[in-house]
Order: C-alpha cells, then sequence, then structure tokens
C-alpha cells in the first residue's frame, strides 16, 4: 500500500505527516527525539491534552515505506476537517492566537517552547481551536528569545489588528502571504489611531523597524540577539496576550448578517422550510454535511441536531463570527463555521500548489446544502446553471437545494441595478440544468413564497 505524503508538512527537519489506508500518521525524526522525550517525560504533553490545547496521539508500529531517520511513528486523531486561517472569521482566527499563547506559557512553565508559532499549526476540532503540530515544541534554554515571536506577530496579531481596526477583508492577505502579513506591510496598512495603543506600536511598528535594521545589515555581520530572561519572555507573552485580546470587531452590519430577520421569508414560510429540510435530512440521514452558503447557520445546526458533521460555509464575515460566536456559546461540537466564496473559493496554493488544498480535496461530504446559494451563483456570479450543477455534483452524491425565482425580494435586489440577461432562470431551466447531473427525488413548494425545495441525488454518470 503506497503512502501519501501531506504537502503541508515537508518543511519541517523534525518529522512528516503522511496517510495510510485513510489513516493519518506522523513520523517522528531521530533528530527530534530528544525533544520528543522531554515532551512526554516533563507531563507537558498530558497537560496539554487533559486542557483539549493538543490533539492526542498514540504511538503506534508503523512507518513509512520509504522511512529515513524513522524514530518514532505517532497516531493523531483524526481531524474532521482541515481548515486555513483565510478561511476563519475574527474571533476564530483570535482564539487559535490565544490559544497559541496559552500553550507557550504552559511549555515555558514545563522548561520547553515553541519553536514556531504558525496558524497553520491550529485546527478546530469539536467546536474549539486545538494546536496539532507535536513536533513544535523544543528544550528551553535559559537567556534566549522567543524564535517565534516574529511567526506570531505575521500570523496572529498583524492580521487581526488589520481586522479590527482597518477592514476585516484584509484577512485574506494571509491567503496571499502564507508566512503571515509582513509587518512593514501591517504598518503602512493600519490607521494612525493604532500607535495609541501600547503593544500594537511595540509588537507590530517597532518590529517592523527591527525587522528592517537586521534586513539591511552587512552580509557577514552576525545578528545582534539579546538575551531574553525566562520571566522577561513571560512579560513578553503577558503583553501579547493583553494586546491580543483588547483586539475587537463587531460582527455586525453587513448585507446578510440579518438575512433571516429581514424580508427573506415570513415567519410563516420560514417555519415550514425549516420543517421540509428536516424532514428530507431524516431521510437521507447523513454522516457528514456541507451548508454552502450557510449564512448564520439556521439550516446548518438544523442538520447537527441529527448527528451529522457540518462545515457550514458563507462568504459573509459577520454571518460566520456570529455563526462561530454562537456555538462557543452554546458549546456546539459538530458544527464548523468557514468564510467562503464560491465563485473563488480557497484554490490550492504553496510550494508546487500541494500545501494548502482546495475545498474538494479536503474531504467529501454525504450531503450539501444550497439553501438560498443559487440565485447568488447564476445572477449575482454570471455562472450557467448547468455549471452550478456540476460543481455541486462534483462535491456530494446528496442534495437538498432552493430555487428562488426572479419574483423574490432579493432577486430583485440582485437584478436592481443591472440587466436581466439570464433567460433561462426560471424554475423549468433550473430543473433541466440539474436533471443532467442529478435525479430529482422530492420538490416541494415553501408556503407562503414562491420559492421551491428540492431532494436530489447525483446519478452515476454525472
Amino acid at each position: 500500500m503506497s503512502d501519501e505524503t501531506i504537502g503541508a508538512s515537508f518543511r519541517d527537519p523534525s518529522g512528516f505527516v503522511f496517510r495510510r489506508g485513510g489513516r493519518t500518521y506522523r513520523q517522528v525524526n531521530a533528530c527530534y527525539a530528544e525533544d520528543y522525550e522531554l515532551l512526554r517525560s516533563s507531563g507537558l504533553y498530558e497537560q496539554l491534552v487533559s486542557e483539549r490545547l493538543l490533539i492526542p496521539h498514540e504511538e503506534v508500529d508503523e512507518a513509512p515505506s520509504e522511512a529515513t531517520e524513522h524514530y518514532k511513528t505517532l497516531h493523531p486523531e483524526e481531524l474532521g476537517f482541515v481548515s486555513y486561517p483565510y478561511e476563519w472569521s475574527f474571533s476564530q482566527l483570535k482564539d487559535a492566537a490565544l490559544l497559541t499563547l496559552r500553550i507557550q506559557s504552559v511549555a515555558l512553565a514545563a522548561g520547553m517552547t515553541l519553536k514556531d508559532a504558525s496558524a497553520y499549526n491550529v485546527q478546530f476540532q469539536r467546536g474549539r481551536p486545538v494546536f496539532i503540530d507535536t513536533l513544535s515544541f523544543t528544550r528551553y534554554r535559559d537567556g534566549a528569545p522567543w524564535v517565534a515571536y516574529r511567526q506570531y506577530c505575521q500570523h496572529f496579531l498583524a492580521p487581526l489588528a488589520l481586522m479590527a481596526l482597518r477592514d476585516v477583508r484584509l484577512l485574506q492577505l494571509s491567503r496571499v502571504h502564507l508566512d503571515g502579513v509582513p509587518l512593514d506591510l501591517a504598518t503602512t496598512l493600519l490607521p494612525g489611531r493604532a500607535w495609541l495603543r501600547p503593544g500594537l506600536f511595540m509588537h507590530v511598528r517597532l518590529h517592523a523597524g527591527f525587522q528592517k535594521r537586521h534586513a539591511a545589515a552587512r552580509p557577514g555581520e552576525p545578528p545582534r540577539v539579546r538575551e531574553l530572561s525566562k520571566q522577561a519572555l513571560s512579560n513578553l507573552l503577558e503583553s501579547l496576550r493583553r494586546t491580543t485580546d483588547g483586539l475587537t470587531w463587531e460582527a455586525s452590519g453587513t448585507e446578510w448578517s440579518d438575512y433571516y430577520e429581514g424580508d427573506s421569508y415570513e415567519q410563516a414560510s420560514l417555519e415550514e422550510k425549516q420543517r421540509l429540510v428536516a424532514e428530507h435530512l431524516k431521510e437521507v440521514r447523513p454522516q457528514r454535511v456541507w451548508d454552502v452558503g450557510a449564512n448564520t447557520g439556521l439550516y446548518s445546526r438544523l442538520a447537527a441536531t441529527t448527528g451529522a458533521d457540518v462545515v457550514a460555509f458563507d462568504v459573509d464575515p459577520a454571518c460566520v463570527d456570529r455563526s462561530y460566536r454562537e456555538l462557543r456559546a452554546n458549546g456546539e461540537e459538530n458544527l464548523l463555521p468557514l468564510l467562503l466564496d464560491v465563485t473563488n473559493p480557497s484554490p490550492a496554493i504553496g510550494w508546487a500548489n500541494a500545501e494548502r488544498l482546495p475545498i474538494a480535496r479536503r474531504g467529501r461530504p454525504d450531503l450539501v446544502l444550497a439553501l438560498a446559494l443559487v440565485h447568488h451563483i447564476a445572477i449575482g456570479g454570471n455562472v450557467p446553471l448547468p455549471n452550478v450543477a456540476a460543481w455541486l455534483a462534483s462535491l456530494a452524491d446528496g442534495l437538498i437545494i432552493e430555487f428562488v425565482p426572479k419574483s423574490d425580494a432579493k432577486v430583485e435586489t440582485l437584478l436592481a441595478t443591472r440587466e436581466d440577461v439570464f433567460p433561462h432562470y426560471t424554475r423549468e431551466g433550473f430543473e433541466a440544468a440539474f436533471a443532467t447531473c442529478f435525479d430529482i427525488l422530492a420538490r416541494d413548494e415553501i408556503e407562503g413564497s414562491e420559492r421551491t425545495l428540492y431532494r436530489m441525488r447525483r446519478r452515476a454518470s454525472g
């Protein structure tokens, strides 16, 4: 059986991640043996796992088919869905940042430290962030600076500051800059009021200046690295924590964040739609659901109550953040809200376009929910209905989808400032387009509206 090496792990000299038989493994290289044994013997691993800060693993008798430098193989708890920082909401990125600082503080007390602070070391599992890179820990040495400081500021602090103080959409800079937002760029983009905050002034602006001076050093000139006592390092971590925690963003005021509170449905129609969706979910009984165009997660939660693991995608940062805050407040464990523009989804990027995978290569759900979505893609995005059908068929076998006609208030809003060049956007045109990929199993008129709800199954040849 051939192994699949995970593209995102090749940079780490301490080990790498591979898959075999549908299971995920991490090889620990011999060069990391001393640090790995300290992680276990110090009690740090047990403490982090018990506090649900670090993904648990078991040591197994497995090795890659072409193993070199092999010391141990770990089988970590399998992740439900792999997401990336540029797909997170403000609150998700902030929680991931505070998790990283908490782990560094706990590690320092145990005589270890994080050698990197990449946001990609964090995933969301059971409704909360968890650190997944077991090989990021190394022995702390007296006087040593925190080598992950720059990375923390670029991966977490700078994008959070830009989102909170300039524009939440600047999160997408992390999609372009995979090693975090450059601090000189963040300094240029942040408003003047940012520097009234001592933490941002020190960790972003002064830090950017230090980086610039270091880059301008003469070739061969050794970098000037100041020793940092353990107490000074603890003070640095506390300063970063206060600065990070002090950044806030109110998830409101966007076009769709109050979608269910506006004129989309009368209350009776909304309740009827929920009843119909619940009936179809009961009929399908999916284990994995992707809700594409989830808004604040009303129907995502309906799917989650059936026991399914649900990933809820939406393009609106306010919707995603509201959904995540609700999840956190209620302790929901089988729902993951993420930011996604279906007309421009996360691509394959990084080295050889293999470090960060597109959505379709990160799993396959049993069912896709596409409610109040098609008009945004077909009319708002100018994507022909056959293309929409083919894309949804590529994601899953099962589909619950809603057709919203041109006479609906939401579609009228889309057409208010543009010419109607969509003659095939009719219910008949919709059904004909989707019939090329799907069998229509059920068709329900949503009482009190002109909308239609469908349950479909992908054709074997679709």
